[in-house]
């Protein structure tokens, strides 16, 4: 029998319970730009290759640094938290201090 525990709260959710899954994909956006004729006769392996040797670390720093994949299991209580404040802005917003 397969347990699953909320990611957010740790709660165990009992069987026959709906939980909800979140994917979360973080990648670098870019804008592509025109395409002229000397992009068609650039060698692109080549540069690749030459990206590769520059960077410290080798291709898997490279890949590391530009996309980060997660899944995580929610019960229902911290998916609907978790749809009112995707970034957590509120609950950062809410600390009140002593003026001491």
């Amino acid at each position: 029998m397969l347990r699953v525990t909320c990611d957010s709260c740790g709660k165990e959710i009992d069987k026959g319970v709906d939980h909800h899954v979140l994917k979360l994909e973080v990648y670098i956006a870019n804008e592509p730009s025109d395409l002229t004729e000397d992009d068609l006769d650039e060698d692109h392996l080549e540069a690749v290759s030459e990206l590769l040797q520059q960077q410290p670390g080798g291709e898997e720093s490279l890949c590391d640094s530009s996309y980060t994949r997660k899944r995580y299991d929610l019960c229902p209580a911290c998916r609907r938290r978790f749809l009112r404040d995707p970034l957590g802005l509120a609950a950062s917003t809410k600390l009140h201090f002593s003026k001491n």
